[in-house]
């Protein structure tokens, strides 16, 4: 019998699709209904409301609403990390159409899903390096990532951060990469979060779940499929052949990509640690390195 699993994401989930197609979601005795969300807040309510079972997001996401108090729900959730998912997918910084220069936040601003988010904080480090300080412009809350999109294309702000497919369509209508977040560090773009206070069978779903997207992972950075993958990049994230195979690149760099094992590098984890602690500073954070093994399954640790 199949157990139902709800799972709320930012920009549609190729590997998702992947695993469904592949059929290793059936095979993990699984049926995924998966829903778009709003914003990172909105991902996290859900969550906490039971809406959703899973969540596939920021690991920053995770230190926020576990660690930190002051976060946008004003409470701690006992989040856990079931997988790594992938390393950024091209997570960047562009500018709007006609924009020439990065400093032209001062007057159009920068755009991110909340302002004391880790894409936020990411914004906030490349832009610094540029000779801007989170006070030298306005952040202007506008959502989840493909709504950023069409914000940067419209001019309602005049950088953003931008990852998953969502890049090479913003190159598209006109927009410019100013930097990466290679920049910064290893990096985790994406996990596998949910709440640790489930029912065991749940919790073994939720396992199987992660289990699958490991899997087709290693299927994928096989490179025996890239036909598949294309194809998937164009259903799922609309693009054009071109951009399906710039962002099978994307996907397959070591960089930028998936993560084969699933595992939570623990010096992605302290880029992130550290991002947070600069541009949102909390006493909690000091104590998060020394609890890791607390938030991320076995399954999911470096040996």
């Amino acid at each position: 019998m199949s157990v139902t699993l709800r799972v709320g994401y930012f920009t549609p989930s190729v590997l998702l699709h992947l695993a469904r197609e592949w059929g290793a979601l059936a095979d993990a005795g699984l049926v995924v209904v998966d829903t778009p969300v709003a914003s990172s807040p909105a991902q996290f309510r859900s969550l906490r409301d039971g809406e959703f079972d899973l969540v596939l997001t920021s690991p920053d996401n995770v230190l926020a609403y576990r660690f930190v108090l002051d976060n946008p729900l004003g409470e701690n959730l006992p989040v856990e990390i079931l997988g790594a998912v992938d390393r950024g997918l091209g997570l960047s910084l562009w500018t709007g159409p006609g924009v020439s220069s990065p400093s032209a936040v001062r007057e159009g601003g920068l755009g991110v899903d909340v302002a004391q988010s880790g894409f936020a904080f990411v914004a906030y480090a490349l832009l610094e390096r540029r000779g801007l300080l989170p006070d030298d412009y306005e952040t202007v809350a506008l959502g989840s990532t493909p709504r950023r999109v069409d914000a940067l294309v419209e001019g309602t702000c005049a950088a953003t951060i931008l990852n998953a497919g969502n890049e090479l369509v913003a190159a598209t209508r006109g927009c410019t990469r100013v930097a990466n977040v290679d920049e910064l560090g290893p990096y985790l773009g994406t996990v596998i979060a949910a709440l640790a206070d489930g029912d065991a069978a749940r919790r073994g779903a939720a396992q199987r779940f992660a289990s699958a997207l490991r899997e087709t992972a290693r299927r994928v950075l096989s490179g025996a499929f890239e036909g598949e993958v294309r194809e998937a990049a164009r259903t799922v994230l609309h693009l054009d052949d071109d951009l399906a195979r710039d962002h099978y690149a994307c996907v397959m760099d070591p960089v930028t990509g998936y993560i084969a094992d699933g595992t939570v590098a623990r010096d992605a984890m302290a880029t992130l640690i550290d991002l947070r602690r600069r541009f949102r500073p909390a006493p909690e954070l000091d104590l998060v390195m020394g609890q890791l093994d607390d938030v991320i399954v076995a399954t999911a640790r470096p040996d």
